[in-house]
């Protein structure tokens, strides 16, 4: 009689096709947001140095880049916009004329097979960088919420397909509801960056998005990453208030927190890699350190793992092209 177990793991592990017959976890261009930034001009192409790869787009151009990205199998972006001019209130975040609807409008004509998600905050607005509007040096709230709300019904006149709201104020998931619904927009989801932490991954995407604030810092209304608690309350106001889909940030410093949700409350679940996950990679691989392919293909199962349905990633672009091969 053998001394070896009768179920011996190992076997079905032997060769590539094995391996991938019985994988739990499976990842698909189709579930990858691309996230852009759409600056003024025309012909705009201009890097974002501490993010290697990532380019401020012009409308145009961004337009080119989502018909490229439709032909990958990449199924999703999300937009964020860089205004002409800035002030205290945010107000160009309202413009009809601004340049996220500008890009709505272009990219629905160049890819019209691609959901158009938009960011809907200020701090790429204001400038004073944080995302809502100043009461005596600090973000009041409430005010906030009518510009957060109109910000989102000029996205969704504008032609947007999901509203994605990454400011973390109290009762914005509702304010922009309403909002939605009186205007006739019953059927515009809403992705809420619901459990968002005040993370120190966000530094290049500060540069991207040209949006740090110009003192403090957003400790005041983003999460402490030590709390995981805190994240599934945030989640159920979210969920009670009207969000459609919930979203964890950032992401691998979040497993967690992903799991938990989508254990706790059965949502449709998005998880974002953040710049400084991007960067990270991206630095390492350049100096022979990582094999950014595996590390990247790694990384992102194991956020599928832990039970996120939507991956927002600035390395959707490349990953859809090595899957396609």
């Amino acid at each position: 009689m053998s001394r070896h177990p009768a179920y011996r793991p190992r076997r079905l592990r032997r060769t590539e096709a094995l391996r991938r017959l019985v994988r739990e976890t499976r990842l698909a261009a189709a579930d990858l947001v691309q996230p852009l930034f759409v600056v003024p001009g025309r012909g705009v192409e201009r890097p974002v140095d501490a993010m290697p790869g990532v380019k401020q787009l012009s409308v145009d151009r961004a337009a080119e880049e989502c018909r490229r990205l439709v032909d990958l199998g990449v199924s999703a972006v999300l937009l964020f916009g860089l205004p002409e001019r800035k002030d205290a209130g945010g107000t160009a975040a309202l413009d009809p004329e601004g340049v996220v609807p500008r890009a709505l409008e272009a990219i629905r004509k160049a890819a019209p097979e691609l959901l158009l998600i938009t960011d809907v905050c200020l701090c790429a607005y204001t400038d004073h960088g944080h995302c809502g509007v100043l009461r005596d040096g600090a973000v009041d709230n409430d005010p906030t919420l009518a510009v957060l709300a109109e910000t989102a019904l000029t996205h969704a006149r504008a032609g947007a397909d999901m509203v994605a709201p990454s400011d973390m104020m109290d009762g914005r998931v509702g304010a922009i509801r309403r909002a939605l619904d009186g205007a006739g927009f019953t059927e515009l989801p809403i992705m809420s960056y619901a459990a968002k932490y005040a993370s120190a991954f966000y530094g290049p995407f500060r540069e991207a998005a040209e949006s740090a604030p110009a003192f403090g810092d957003r400790r005041g209304y983003q999460m402490d990453p030590a709390n995981a608690e805190e994240a599934l309350r945030e989640v159920a106001l979210d969920i009670e208030e009207g969000a459609d889909v919930v979203m964890v940030k950032p992401a691998l410093p979040c497993l967690d927190v992903i799991r938990r949700v989508k254990d706790r409350f059965g949502w449709p679940v998005a998880a974002y890699q953040v710049s400084g996950e991007y960067a990270m990679v991206k630095a390492a691989a350049a100096r022979g350190w990582l094999d950014e392919a595996a590390v990247v293909a790694e990384s992102l199962t194991a956020i599928r793992r832990a039970g996120a349905d939507v991956i927002i990633t600035y390395f959707a672009r490349d990953v859809a092209r090595g899957l396609g091969r």
